[in-house]
């Protein structure tokens, strides 16, 4: 892993690995019987090993490490975190009052700064029995078990959200920016709810008036304009946004009837992250051609009205090690129990997939190289399954219904086709599931096929190698999703392709254990070395840069403003 390491822990590897070379010199000057050369130097190399995975493990980011990076990066700190979803829902459950806590990554590793400063977080009161659980204004102080910081609901009328999510967010920005040859919709209407949105947002942040110079961290596409109001509020305030999708091409974008507003909301921001340089390049090409502006890749910065905007990719990660984790010894009782609820055989190779319900996941296409996978295999047929776990989400969004009848009518055209075996080849489930279930189908798998058509990032990838704390199992992945950057050592695919899936899932379930075992060892180190707290600490650290980088622009402007004033 490339891990990097202090100059003091450098030393101490170094030292002890000389110390080793010197303990097996005295051992033979003792002995009188020498260990040849060779051996010397493995246990040396043994032990060197040993250190470096020790201080790997002291310099992995935690929770705790987020922290001190926060206060030692910030004088007096105050975090203030914009999200369109909130890290806790309350809901009405008949006469009871029930918390909901979103299992999310986004929250993993946001909320130990919030909490560390005592910040604020302000998303969208979205749970039908916020109000009652809030104040006059919307606030209440979180966890409740034990409150650490302030969350503030923003009300949004059902007009207003239907205009601003399910409008402009969703059926213009979203199919804009995945490239998913969904058309883009957009209207003048769903524009105006997006802009009120986020000017309430805005509103929300400037009534609380936070001490300082606060440090706010805006995320996704819901809040495009959102960093120019903020900074026409208050213009010492430090803004990042964290944009969660993918950022498409020039003329893609340029689809957009208000693609100029965009951009010159954006780059009021001190810092705009993406996953990936390619998202990052795609964005600095499309400043250049629709605004007047000063784009620098060597520093990867624009300015735009005289202010200056770094971008950079910040490939976000997940919980290393695995919440949902379990001892390796009990897998296979595991696997079992699993393929007994889903009625299938024990003896079968078993794949899966996680998805939202979305056009952008590809799922219709992946159902499509099963069935040619077992054209080809016939001898496969009885003895291979597929369960698919598609979560329903923008329902009331057009595209997305038809989808769902489409994913339906896909499985079972494919089920009925195969209808004499004895073994489904698809099993799937259109309902939500609990992080803990579907931990549970990653660990039964054989492998896992994850094939958006196009992605930011893709976390189910990255859920899958945590999961597999066994070393077992496939990752089969789309080039079109931003992990395939990372995890390399998966079988990569393109999801156009039926063949290439096709080809790829046998490869998968003929893999020999000792293959399965080195790529899955390649992929646990690049997942846990770039896990959910690596992703908030290098992005806290780059706005502290830009921040410092921003306070020495103002001082030399300053003293040469001193000078000229002098000598005139």
């Amino acid at each position: 892993m490339n891990i990097e390491l202090t100059e003091s822990q450098v030393a101490i590897v170094s030292a002890l690995f000389w110390l080793a070379i010197a303990f097996g010199i005295l051992a033979w000057l003792y002995h009188k019987k020498p260990a040849p050369l060779r051996v010397t130097l493995e246990h040396s190399k043994r032990g060197l090993e040993r250190v470096r995975s020790t201080v790997q493990t002291v310099t992995r980011w935690n929770a705790e490490r987020l922290k001190s990076l926060l206060f030692d990066s910030f004088d007096k700190p105050k975090v203030c975190v914009i999200s369109n979803r909130e890290p806790y829902i309350h809901n009405r459950e008949g006469a009871l009052t029930k918390l909901l806590r979103p299992a999310s990554g986004l929250v993993s590793a946001l909320e130990p700064i919030v909490k560390a400063c005592s910040g604020l977080w302000i998303a969208h009161g979205s749970g039908s029995a916020d109000r009652e659980m809030s104040d006059k204004n919307g606030k209440l102080q979180v966890p409740p078990e034990k409150p650490e910081y302030l969350l503030k609901r923003v009300w949004i009328s059902k007009e207003d959200e239907d205009g601003y999510y399910n409008g402009f967010a969703n059926e213009g920005l979203w199919p804009l920016c995945h490239i998913a040859h969904t058309r883009p919709r957009f209207s003048e209407g769903d524009w105006n709810k997006y802009v009120k949105v986020n000017q309430q947002f805005a509103k929300a942040m400037a009534d609380e008036k936070l001490p300082g110079r606060p440090v706010v961290l805006v995320q996704d596409y819901h809040f495009a304009l959102l960093p120019k109001l903020l900074k026409q509020n208050r213009p010492e305030t430090l803004v990042s946004l964290f944009w969660h999708i993918p950022w498409p091409n020039a003329e893609t974008f340029g689809i957009c009837p208000w693609r100029e507003n965009l951009l010159t909301g954006m780059l009021a921001s001190d810092l705009i992250g993406f996953h990936t340089q390619f998202h990052c390049n795609n964005f600095f090409a499309s400043v250049e051609r629709f605004l007047e502006a000063k784009v620098d890749r060597e520093t990867s910065s624009v300015t735009h009205q005289g202010h200056v905007c770094t971008i950079k990719p910040f490939p976000i990660g997940v919980d290393w090690p695995s919440p949902h984790a379990i001892e390796d010894s009990a897998f296979e009782d595991e696997r079992l129990a699993i393929l007994a609820e889903f009625g299938l055989p024990s003896e079968i190779k078993l794949g899966v997939g996680v998805d939202r319900a979305d056009y952008t996941k590809g799922i219709v296409e992946r159902f499509r190289s099963i069935e040619l996978f077992l054209e080809l295999h016939p001898e496969w047929i009885d003895r291979f399954s597929f369960i698919q776990i598609a979560s329903p989400c923008r329902t009331k969004i057009a595209r997305y219904a038809e989808l769902s009848s489409e994913i339906k009518a896909t499985a079972k055209e494919i089920n009925e086709r195969f209808a004499y075996a004895k073994v489904p080849p698809i099993v799937l489930k259109l309902k939500q599931h609990s992080h803990e279930q579907i931990h549970k189908l990653y660990r039964a798998a054989d492998f896992c096929l994850v094939t958006p058509l196009h992605d930011g990032m893709n976390l189910v990838a990255k859920e899958f190698v945590s999961a597999r704390s066994d070393m077992r199992g496939v990752l089969i992945l789309s080039h079109f999703a931003g992990a395939a950057m990372e995890l390399d050592h998966a079988l990569l695919v393109n999801p156009y392709s039926a063949n290439e899936c096709a080809k790829a899932i046998h490869q998968a379930i003929m893999m020999p254990p000792s293959e399965q075992a080195e790529r899955m060892r390649i992929m646990g180190e690049q997942v846990s070395e770039r896990n959910i707290y690596a992703w908030a600490g290098s992005f806290l650290s780059e706005i502290s840069e830009v921040s410092r980088r921003k306070g020495l622009r103002t001082s030399l402007f300053k003293r040469e403003k001193e000078h000229l004033k002098a000598t005139s």
